[in-house]
């Protein structure tokens, strides 16, 4: 079971650093290439799993699949950045590590096979419940920061509007040119 656990958290891991990669934003050709490089990559695994036989291969090419996924769904954020995205990203990355993790469940047998195949699901469980809910909280602090800027605007503009009220109640005291030109310095000095 300790060897299930490193295995999956390492490729984990790589699927994880393999996203880090591409984080610079992409051109249209940049993407088209990586998506290009993506596919070859992954017919080279295929080609590579293809010389393995029962459930090695089946852990190889799931582990293909699951690379080939993750790169796609990575490119596809860095391509189009959102909080969407991501989320595809993340689930992909689950969906990786649970094929993979099924896949070696199928080596034990009996209660043993059992106990794994409910871990990898609770796991990738866990792992889309983070998931959507750093969707779900991106979006509500996009909203709150929103009001909050909102807020701070109409606090600035209330502010403006009462002391420019002063202002010209101080003006009102002056007479002729005196007033006309304190009242203009005090339009000047509040933007208005």
């Amino acid at each position: 079971m300790k060897n299930f656990n490193l295995s999956t958290l390492a490729l984990g891991l790589g699927l994880i650093l393999c996203t880090d990669v591409m984080a610079d934003s992409l051109s249209k050709k940049q993407y088209k290439a990586q998506a290009k490089t993506i596919a070859a990559d992954y017919k080279a695994a295929d080609a590579v799993c293809d010389t393995l036989s029962g459930n090695a291969e089946d852990i190889c090419e799931a582990t293909a699949k699951g690379n080939r996924n993750v790169a796609k769904t990575a490119l596809e954020e860095k391509y189009h950045p959102s909080v969407k995205t991501h989320y595809k990203a993340r689930v992909a990355n689950a969906d990786a590590v649970y094929a993979v993790a099924i896949e070696k469940c199928d080596d034990k047998a009996g209660n043993d096979k059992d106990i794994c195949v409910k871990e990898v699901r609770a796991a990738k469980i866990q792992e889309e419940s983070f998931a959507e809910a750093e969707m779900k909280t991106t979006k509500a602090d996009a909203v709150a920061i929103e009001k909050t800027t909102d807020a701070r605007q109409e606090a600035v503009s209330d502010t403006r509007d009462a002391n420019y009220a002063v202002a010209k109640e101080k003006c009102a005291a002056l007479v002729g040119q005196a007033k006309e030109s304190c009242l203009g310095d005090a339009k000047i000095h509040f933007g208005l």
